[in-house]
């Protein structure tokens, strides 16, 4: 509770200065709700007609709609092996916690309501979408503090159970650090069913290697273990080359399927990341 308690005051500021108003204008409503019906006058639309009523009282009506504000945001977190690891102090499952804690107070003060997706080989929380302080505290707890069966990543099989649990559109942050393949496909239905958004988590040490000799390295999710030499410069570089490999990938089914993206590093703050996310959103439908 101390840890989700830091984690809640960290994340105030940013919700309530940086982000003010910047959610809402961000994020609006996903459609027009019925709202009354009137008289028609001229000028009004024919295509909104309420056909039924005008027959009923023998006076043309028409139909009143109003922006639908009230948002569904789903938090889908990958809690497969890879993401309990930091080699810079932090552990990159705690960088994606505090980073829902942020999206979902903005969510909250909003009036929106928030869920919770936590996924490994397969979907093992499911905290359905809700309202309140106390609610969104519990989904930091979760993500935080739940420990996970599986260590692999399904991200296909979180975004079936996606579409098979969120029947209205949501706005959809889909958090890993996408060490995975074969979500491309996925990814692109998802995101023309709801608004995705790709949070790309990643650690410096995942790019390069330091010269610190021999290291045993064990491969988080398949529990593989090897001995590698940092001190041998080509191997060293091959590791970096496989890095520079996998973000080009990455980015590029990012651009086909259409997806935003925000990338944080445990090594640094999320703060720049996260506003430039929002000024580009507001610059887009803006």
């Amino acid at each position: 509770m101390q840890q989700i308690r830091r984690i809640q005051i960290r994340t105030s500021h940013m919700v309530n200065d940086i982000l003010a108003g910047q959610y809402e204008s961000v994020f609006k409503g996903q459609g027009m709700e019925f709202r009354e019906v009137r008289e028609y006058v001229p000028g009004d639309d024919i295509r909104m007609i309420d056909w039924n009523v005008t027959a009923r009282t023998g006076v043309p009506h028409v139909k009143l709609l109003a922006e639908e504000r009230e948002l569904t945001v789903m938090l889908m977190v990958d809690a497969s092996g890879s993401e309990r690891f930091g080699g810079v102090g932090r552990l990159k499952i705690e960088l994606a916690a505090e980073l829902c804690a942020v999206l979902a107070f903005s969510a909250i003060q909003n009036n929106d309501k928030v869920g919770l997706i936590v996924f490994t080989d397969d979907v093992e929380l499911y905290v359905p979408p809700s309202k309140g302080r106390k609610h969104v505290l519990r989904v930091i707890r979760e993500v935080l503090h739940f420990q996970p069966r599986g260590r692999r990543t399904n991200i296909p099989g979180a975004l079936h159970f996606l579409n098979g649990v969120t029947r209205r559109r949501a706005v959809t942050f889909l958090v890993s650090d996408f060490m995975a393949e074969g979500y491309e496909v996925p990814l692109r239905v998802a995101n023309r069913r709801h608004d995705v958004i790709a949070v790309h988590v990643s650690d410096p040490r995942e790019e390069f290697l330091p010269d610190v000799g021999l290291v045993a390295v064990e491969d988080a999710e398949s529990g593989h273990e090897t001995l590698v030499d940092t001190s041998v410069r080509s191997v060293r570089e091959e590791y970096a080359r496989a890095a520079r490999q996998r973000t080009k990938t990455r980015d590029e089914i990012f651009r086909r399927t259409g997806v935003d993206v925000i990338s944080v590093r445990t090594d640094r703050s999320y703060v720049n990341e996260l506003y430039r996310f929002f000024r580009m959103r507001e610059r887009r439908y803006g």
